[in-house]
């Protein structure tokens, strides 16, 4: 099971020096952020960064595109911050093993953006209103992705344990986002998808590296 976790924490950083950076820069924002005012108010949460987007005006947030990579590290609560960053300390490190950091922090963030535009298309569609989003959910739904292009395509490289994991959770994911109010089915869809897209594409170069002999 790949998913389990018996490293200390020194070991930890060590080996997944990406993801252990990420945790820790989703705290200490999320700290600053609530040290100023309340996280889950709109208008404080635009001032530090979330993703906004208004139908006819900027319907994909081009005019501030900065807020694509601040709201990936915002949350709008204590439970919403550690549900995603216990996601990340569990799921994340065999994604990093796997691409290398250099890849797998290009993998996390285009993910995240990834989640950011194809919510950002689906209600400039249904042209809603404005839009307001936080949350690391789209880079995160990028890496259960990123497992089920493998459970699906390499499925050698997974224990069955593991797969049946990427399935429960993406199942549980998907219902949870369709019953839980304000939470953005969207972006988890669009990471989701990216994720799946981009790994095939390192799929795909990793394996013309290795028939190259590089």
């Amino acid at each position: 099971m790949i998913f389990l976790r018996y490293e200390s924490f020194r070991e930890y950083l060590k080996q997944y020096p990406v993801t252990a950076t990420i945790i820790a820069l989703n705290i200490l924002y999320f700290i600053v952020i609530a040290i100023n005012g309340n996280p889950n108010n709109a208008s404080h949460a635009y001032d530090y960064g979330a993703f906004v987007t208004i139908p006819g005006v900027d319907p994909y947030g081009m005019q501030e595109p900065w807020r694509y990579l601040t709201s990936m590290f915002m949350h709008s609560g204590v439970e919403h911050l550690l549900y995603n960053m216990f996601s990340l300390l569990i799921f994340a490190p065999p994604l990093e093993r796997l691409l290398r950091s250099s890849k797998y922090i290009v993998f996390y963030l285009l993910c995240g953006v990834g989640g950011d535009v194809f919510s950002a298309w689906v209600h400039a569609l249904q042209n809603d209103g404005a839009h307001i989003a936080v949350g690391a959910s789209g880079a995160i739904y990028g890496v259960f992705g990123a497992f089920l292009y493998l459970s699906l395509f390499r499925r050698a490289w997974l224990d069955e344990s593991s797969r049946k994991t990427v399935y429960m959770i993406l199942i549980f994911g998907v219902i949870y986002s369709f019953l839980v109010p304000r939470v953005d089915l969207w972006a988890h869809v669009g990471g989701g998808v990216t994720g799946f897209l981009l790994y095939n594409l390192f799929d795909r170069s990793m394996l013309r590296k290795k028939r190259l002999g590089r």
